[in-house]
């Protein structure tokens, strides 16, 4: 509940594509063999992959939280669109992890403070004289600050600080006054959901070898059936 509902206009035009005469590539799901190859046959130069290489060791992801991420993913861990997370108003998905900033409470605990500013947008402000300047401002950021650079009070509902969160995410959570250490928050596309059948440990060259369709995910089980108990310290390119 509350999720976006996309529709035919969130569909990319592939004839308008084709006619402008330049490479593209297709993104959003298309994270498979069968993507991929509809993605060529559709006139595309190839796909665009985020979730299955954010997952795997060679990303920059921390590597407890994404194995705790895989685990809860192979438990039943839900995906979200949430239309708020984003200062920018852009809907992310967020993967419902209990000890990340998806968890309510723990977004409520938290002070409020805009100290990346990666995401900051750019607003004029008026001076007294007459004269103005440009200003920046993030939704994100303490709420009275906000509304005194001009912003709306509604704009501030559910926003959540993507930069420091995202900082965390690759393992450099950063420390406020005070001692407060900022929280992960895991955003993934919905092909997260397809690697509650992966092994934990898979390589960036694992994920290639998948999407041309020379190898097929293998969960742990069956690692461990065919004799791969030590997944930890051995490459899996070719057992994916």
């Amino acid at each position: 509940m509350g999720q976006p509902i996309y529709g035919e206009r969130d569909l990319a035009d592939l004839e308008q594509m084709r006619e402008l005469g330049l490479p593209f590539w297709l993104a959003g799901g298309s994270g498979s063999p069968e993507g991929l190859q509809n993605a060529l046959s559709e006139g595309a130069a190839g796909i665009q992959v985020g979730t299955l290489f954010a997952y795997c060791t060679d990303s920059g992801m921390d590597d407890g939280l994404r194995r705790e991420a895989l685990s809860q993913i192979k438990g039943g861990a839900g995906l979200r669109t949430d239309p708020l997370a984003s200062p920018t108003g852009f809907p992310f998905k967020v993967v419902q992890l209990s000890h990340t900033m998806a968890n309510p409470q723990l977004y409520a605990e938290r002070t409020r403070i805009c100290d990346i500013g990666y995401l900051r947008e750019a607003y004029w402000e008026e001076g007294k004289d007459g004269t103005g300047k440009i200003g920046l401002r993030c939704a994100s950021e303490p709420i009275e600050t906000y509304v005194r650079k001009g912003g709306t009070l509604e704009a501030t509902v559910g926003r959540k600080c993507l930069c420091n969160g995202l900082m965390a995410d690759a393992g450099f959570p950063q420390i406020q006054k005070g001692g407060e250490v900022e929280l992960p928050l895991l955003t993934s596309g919905d092909d997260v959901i397809k690697l509650a059948h992966w092994q934990d440990r898979f390589s960036a060259a694992d994920v290639v070898s998948y999407l041309k369709g020379e190898t097929q995910p293998q969960s742990d089980k069956q690692g461990q059936a065919t004799g791969q108990a030590d997944v930890d310290s051995r490459p899996m390119a070719g057992h994916l």
